[in-house]
């Protein structure tokens, strides 16, 4: 088969027009190593992009604009142009004009990855406040995205080399945190998580570590019961269900005492718990996944940066490693579906293949 018919294709979303998205596309997209590995599709439109691309004169980004996934060059970046008309883009400026074109590259790529014209989507950061529509009533992409997808539930996990942090609440404000902290909320983001690891991480048995709520995980009852009376029943519901979880850990001593390295995984109660911990440790290089979704996105873990913005100082690292992420998760998931696929058969055809000697052996 020709190499450029198995490289997957990747779309990318533009993210706030007045944000860094764009630069950190046309720096990631630049590195020959990314045009090597997927064909990269960019949900925006060429003039959005020559805006973005005359601050960053010293980069040769070269690409080819496309109105059909039928006409894709795969040795070439691909402008998949989203609209035609003029745009005002006002680097480092919250405005209405941001996130309106944020929202409709985002539909774009969705709509692309949902029909099968590309294999993974890489979100750039959209402004959570200024995206919001009639369309767009969500507090980011992950509930869009499992919406989109019309799924029971979705996992944010933070992902940086060997260590993957996963979200049981999201954007929520810390007053509403306990009251969606539950046994079956737990228990299910555990399953979905397991899940991703064996089959997005090629993970066989993860072992998941989960965080309590409160301070020292409860000490026992003294300080909140929600360790005692839901975090402990859903960790042993779990193994009932082949997810092997342990905890609660105190959330302050975990990190610390470098708990993180005997897991696969760890579940934190809520964005802060987990992402504070996380982001210190990545050194900027973290990943944000949606675990539980059939199709494959992955997001740098920071913001739209709107005080760099237009500077053309951006550092892409994040970005670049979320785009190599959602190749290696894409090839991952492709193993293991072959290797899932008839494993009687395949047990078969190895015995009967192997020499007489090693079955001599076995018996």
């Amino acid at each position: 088969m020709n190499i450029e018919l198995q490289k997957p294709v990747i779309g990318f979303t533009c993210g706030d027009l007045n944000g860094i998205g764009i630069e950190l596309i046309i720096k990631t997209l630049s590195d020959n190593r990314v045009l090597d590995m997927c064909t990269p599709v960019v949900f925006a439109s060429n003039k959005s992009i020559n805006f973005y691309r005359k601050s960053l004169p010293e980069i040769n980004f070269v690409y080819q604009a496309v109105k059909e996934f039928t006409r894709l060059n795969p040795k070439q970046v691909n402008i998949f142009n989203c609209w035609e008309e003029e745009v005002a883009i006002n680097p480092g400026t919250l405005n209405d004009i941001g996130g309106q074109y944020a929202l409709l590259s985002l539909q774009q790529g969705v709509a692309a990855l949902k029909a099968g014209h590309i294999q993974g989507l890489v979100t750039a950061p959209i402004h959570k406040k200024n995206i919001q529509s009639d369309q767009f009533k969500h507090s980011g992409h992950t509930p869009y995205l499992k919406e989109q997808f019309n799924v029971p539930d979705v996992v944010m996990v933070m992902v940086a080399e060997n260590l993957r942090v996963a979200l049981v609440t999201e954007h929520v404000p810390i007053s509403e945190v306990a009251k969606h902290i539950t046994k079956e909320n737990i228990l299910r983001k555990l399953q979905i998580l397991n899940d991703s690891l064996q089959k997005d991480f090629s993970i066989p048995k993860p072992r998941i570590a989960v965080l309590g709520l409160n301070p020292h995980a409860g000490d026992e009852g003294l300080i909140g019961q929600e360790e005692e009376t839901i975090i402990k029943p859903a960790i042993k519901e779990g193994k009932y269900k082949d997810v092997l979880a342990f905890g609660p850990y105190s959330a302050d001593a975990f990190f610390a005492r470098g708990g993180h390295q005997k897991f696969d995984a760890v579940l934190a109660m809520y964005h802060d718990q987990g992402l504070i911990p996380f982001k210190s440790l990545a050194i900027g290089e973290g990943v944000n996944y949606t675990a539980g979704l059939p199709a494959v996105r992955t997001s740098p873990d920071h913001g739209t940066a709107f005080d760099i913005a237009g500077k053309g100082i951006a550092d892409a690292a994040s970005f670049m490693v979320a785009t190599f992420e959602c190749i290696d998760i894409i090839r991952r998931r492709a193993e293991y579906e072959e290797n899932h696929r008839n494993p009687l058969k395949k047990l078969s055809n190895m015995l009967m293949n192997a020499p007489d000697e090693a079955l001599r052996e076995e018996s």
